[in-house]
């Protein structure tokens, strides 16, 4: 959730809970908070899972677990009044808990990799290579718990000796942090608590249409290919190049989600992918590749398409680091010659090309009441920096054994380099990550995965040691980041470091097992053949992989064309960058790279749910602008949740041999009559 204003507070928040007093640890970590996160956390990661294996772009949950939680604890004490029992009043603090410890444990799905590395070391995304064992690795649940566990848990302890410095000293902004921290407040004031109650009425009406929906359209997908989720509004000649719509309610509330320029992006890569590229690769059939192999092999069309998006993403990611890497740099300079500046203001004219990152800088020295109260109960908890130091060694050193037992192509030496450069690359990663809102931990793991990768070879099983790489610096670093970023919104709060701590902690556990439980569901309906994900992100991954390690015999004219797309994608981030620092009227217009080079790898169907889901929104702006601001996120959350309830109960269903009763499918005229014809011949029964 990103804030494009990060001007000072203009009330004190802090005055309107002064008569409030500080509840204690065991007030702000109590057994209700433990039970509604975890029934939370497990809807979440469903919802989060689902989305991850089909779309692959997973927005922030932030809003429906605050919404739900607040929910949650009002309907218990509504329970409680009913039976004329007496219980502790529901605190900010604990409704951070709450969100921490849910947070964590839903993004544990995007860090634990199950749409990306993990499922780019199995057969499904090698294709062809299915047969090279030392580069594929089939899925296995208690390996995904071991690894995550090892790996997620090293990450709560990269940070914490530096957590007085970038939230005191610096006072990074964190964006989503500072944004979550003011969505709380605002709960638990008299006008945040009706407001919150309205939101979430909608919230679940919208969550119980979509549930309805989905098993509504069950009924009709009894065989492949059938059903509503088919539709070709487009037309069938359309339909036959990918051009459908397929009510996907959680694609439709992502679009909801995002920002328009993102689902126009998407829309704009979707159309050159499935308009302009595949039909100009199909008229070299037979030239460029041969006819007679499989759609599925990198050696077809797809290989064409995935390492055309591999490359633009490259571009992309190599732009963006270099950028974040020097804005960082430069501000940790600017920070450093502050206190010689005395009283004076920052130049207004220095600011950077990303948002808030001067915002620290613009403060005056003297403190706020709201700084001091909060400064005053952020620094009252100690914590021990030997022991994180402690515990963070002895991770890594069981870490270093385990890991390359895990995954044999992994060796000591590699595991144990990741580990002692982590440190300082977190710091960075997580000072980028308070400054501008950008969490580039997924751009270290892929810088990891082509050096481990390079290094080990393709014939040493190089791709599966690159892809776990990536996952050990993902899940690490991802986990440090979020760590900082709670500790932010507790900051905010005025919730207790420690209480902080601990509840990242526990939903952490929780999302290392419920994860994989989960993505164990949804693999498990994969392989009955029910084409329930597709996963572009994981062909991404697993074609970085192979170029890293020595990628023979790919398609004719491919890496020629990489190049051309690598250039465009590196100058199209160029000029947007350029656009946006001096203030150009077209930057609003310039499409995200990254975002049609995702499109490019993805079925069209889901740039289209998204596009549309942007067009309702818009739509609904237009026609009551009053409501639609303050109620189109809770319904999109509840299309997003309700959707992935919806798979889940589907998914359970194809596991237990529940078949749909009806089919319905599309026809064109002509082939409606011949199929009129051939059932006029068969007897009537």
């Amino acid at each position: 959730m990103e804030q494009d204003d990060c001007a000072q507070e203009g009330v004190s928040v802090e005055r309107a809970f002064e008569a409030d007093p500080i509840p204690s640890l065991s007030e702000t970590i109590t057994p209700r908070s433990i039970v509604v996160s975890f029934i939370l956390g497990v809807a979440l990661c469903a919802v989060a899972m689902k989305i991850s294996l089909t779309s692959g772009f997973l927005p922030s949950l932030t809003v429906p677990a605050g919404l739900m939680g607040f929910y949650l604890i009002q309907a218990w004490f509504r329970a409680l009044d009913y039976f004329e029992l007496p219980y502790q009043p529901f605190t900010r603090q604990e409704n951070t808990v709450i969100q921490t410890c849910v947070v964590a444990c839903s993004a544990i799905t995007f860090s634990g990799g199950f749409g990306t590395y993990i499922l780019a070391m199995g057969k499904k995304a090698a294709g062809e290579d299915m047969r090279d064992e030392k580069n594929t690795i089939e899925p296995s649940i208690g390996r995904l718990i071991a690894f995550l566990f090892l790996v997620s848990f090293s990450g709560l302890f990269i940070l914490m000796p530096f957590r007085k410095v970038m939230i005191i000293r610096h006072q990074l902004t964190f964006p989503s942090g500072m944004a979550t921290a003011h969505f709380i407040n605002s709960f638990h004031t008299s006008q945040g608590v009706n407001k919150a109650r309205q939101q979430v009425k909608m919230l679940f009406r919208s969550l119980g249409g979509t549930v309805f929906w989905n098993m509504f359209q069950w009924f009709f997908t009894a065989e492949k290919d059938c059903g509503f989720k088919v539709f070709p509004i487009f037309g069938l000649e359309a339909y036959k190049h990918g051009f459908y719509l397929d009510f996907s309610m959680s694609n439709i509330g992502i679009g909801m989600l995002c920002p328009y320029i993102i689902t126009v992006s998407m829309f704009i890569g979707c159309v050159i992918s499935w308009g302009i590229i595949s039909p100009y690769l199909a008229t070299k059939s037979g030239i460029w590749y041969s006819t007679n192999i499989n759609s599925t092999s990198m050696n077809s069309i797809r290989g064409y398409k995935v390492f055309i998006g591999v490359s633009m993403i490259l571009a992309d990611g190599l732009f963006n680091f270099l950028t974040i890497v020097l804005c960082t740099l430069y501000a940790m300079c600017k920070r450093h010659k502050q206190p010689m500046q005395g009283d004076n203001e920052v130049d207004s004219d220095t600011q950077l090309p990303f948002h808030c990152l001067n915002a620290a800088e613009q403060q005056k020295t003297k403190k706020s009441f709201d700084d001091r109260r909060r400064a005053q109960v952020f620094l009252r908890d100690h914590i021990s920096n030997s022991v994180n130091i402690i515990c963070y060694i002895l991770l890594s050193v069981v870490s270093i054994l385990a890991i390359p037992y895990l995954y044999p192509q992994m060796r000591h030496i590699h595991v144990a380099t990741i580990y002692l450069v982590a440190p300082v690359v977190a710091f960075c990663d997580a000072y980028a990550f308070g400054v501008t809102d950008m969490n580039l931990s997924s751009t270290y793991g892929k810088l990891a995965m082509v050096l481990v990768a390079s290094i080990v070879g393709r014939n040493n099983g190089g791709v599966i040691a690159g892809l776990v790489s990536c996952g050990i610096v993902m899940g690490s670093m991802s986990n440090s980041n979020n760590l900082m970023q709670d500790l932010k919104t507790g900051y905010l709060t005025l919730t207790s470091p420690h209480a902080v701590f601990i509840s990242q902690a526990i939903g952490t556990a929780l999302g290392c097992i419920i994860n994989p439980i989960m993505f164990w569901i949804f693999y498990k309906v994969q392989n009955g053949n029910a084409d329930i994900f597709d996963a572009p992100y994981a062909r991404v991954y697993r074609g970085i992989a192979m170029l890293s390690a020595g990628q023979n015999g790919l398609p004719m004219h491919c890496l020629w064309l990489c190049k051309i797309f690598f250039t465009l994608a590196l100058v199209l981030s160029m000029f947007r960058e350029m656009a946006t620092c001096k203030q150009w009227r077209v930057a609003q217009y310039i499409p995200s790279t990254i975002c049609m080079a995702i499109a490019i790898v993805m079925p069209a169907r889901i740039p289209i749910d998204m596009f549309v889901g942007s067009l309702l929104l818009y739509l609904w702006r237009c026609a009551n602008p009053s409501k639609a601001p303050a109620y189109s996120m809770a319904v999109a959350s509840g299309m997003v949740c309700g959707d992935g309830l919806g798979m889940l109960l589907t998914s359970a269903m194809a596991l237990t041999q529940v078949h749909a009763p009806i089919c319905i499918k599309f026809l064109s005229r002509t082939d409606n009559v011949k199929l009129d014809a051939f059932l006029a011949t068969l007897p009537m029964t």
